[in-house]
């Protein structure tokens, strides 16, 4: 049980995001050209750590293209068959092997009802790559770990990269030159637990805990509450600020600690305030935000910050004596229909 294997494929991050970022320039360019004349909108697909990365994703292809972006039900196609007309749609698929049986029946769908079809996923020569037009490969190598670490935040910078192919972002979310350290900062990241080994020695008692974040913050707190859950057996609540607000912080109490996830960017008010309130309440609380003074773009922020919760992660199932690189009851790939 000592996640030995969960933490070396942690350790590739800085690497696997190096040589990502050399390539998103030429991703870019094959999504513009495979770009309808007239955008009308965007759908992204996916299943599991792959569906937190999309919520990161619809944040930011929204922005840039300034068209709507909303997330697709597979089911609708599956098992309620659907014929959705995707013409002038763009369709961004996610999927870490690219055999989830239901996101390639779904993209299939689409295409076959006029989508223009992305596919982001580790492998390639997937059944999944084989019905996009463009193959955002992350390339991050095989991952054997059950809990996804290198491919979720590879799939986050392709993410970035599709997103810039639709339209300007400003620098504050994105930026080229913030990119470039973001490897180096993750790599930080990991060498820096004396964090994560606090939180975990205090927090790893409790069965119940939220996670809350806003914007791109509220995706990485989705994310973290995952890997929480499947690693530890602990059950985290990933949620929206927002969210948290319209009626589930009435469950809160001195047993339900909160994770608040604040990566910059116009959502850290919403954080602060809510921070404030926890102080007053008195639920124990604690913020998860890198001390990455050379990052200043929310976008590489949020995927540093997501390296930390993959630690807090990988730390609190150690201390409950759980296996985080194999969970009880998962498999690497999850056969959904």
């Amino acid at each position: 049980m000592s996640g030995e294997v969960m933490a070396a494929e942690m350790a590739e991050q800085p690497d696997v995001l190096r040589r990502l970022l050399a390539r998103l320039p030429e991703l870019a360019e094959s999504v513009r050209g495979a770009l309808p004349r007239r955008l009308a909108g965007s759908v992204l697909i996916a299943r599991g750590s792959s569906d937190n990365a999309a919520v990161f994703g619809r944040y930011l292809y929204e922005l840039a293209s300034e068209r709507p972006a909303g997330l697709g039900s597979p089911s609708l196609v599956t098992r309620y068959g659907a014929r959705t007309d995707y013409t002038d749609h763009l369709v961004t698929a996610l999927s870490q092997s690219g055999r989830t049986p239901e996101i390639v029946t779904t993209v299939q769908a689409a295409r076959e009802r006029g989508a223009r079809i992305i596919a982001v996923t580790n492998e390639a020569d997937s059944a999944l790559a084989a019905a996009a037009h463009v193959v955002a490969a992350t390339e991050a190598g095989t991952e054997v770990a059950v809990p996804a670490t290198k491919t979720v935040t590879a799939q986050m910078l392709a993410l970035v990269g599709i997103a810039t192919a639709l339209g300007p972002l400003p620098a504050n979310l994105v930026d080229p030159a913030d990119l470039a350290e973001l490897p180096d900062a993750v790599g930080l990241v990991l060498a820096d637990t004396t964090a994560v080994d606090t939180l975990a020695a205090d927090w790893a008692r409790h069965d119940r805990l939220v996670v809350a974040g806003r914007g791109l913050g509220g995706a990485v707190a989705l994310e973290g509450a995952l890997k929480i859950r499947e690693t530890s057996g602990v059950f985290a609540e990933g949620i929206s600020v927002a969210d948290l607000l319209h009626g589930p912080i009435a469950a809160l109490s001195a047993r339900v600690p909160v994770l608040l996830i604040d990566v910059g960017g116009p959502t850290s008010p919403d954080i602060a305030a809510l921070r404030e309130r926890l102080d007053r309440d008195g639920i124990p609380h604690a913020t998860v935000s890198p001390s990455l003074p050379a990052l200043r773009s929310e976008s590489a922020r949020a995927i540093a910050t997501t390296v930390r919760l993959q630690q807090i992660a990988r730390a609190f199932a150690l201390r409950r004596g759980a296996d985080p690189d194999a969970p009880a009851g998962l498999a690497k790939v999850t056969a959904t229909n």
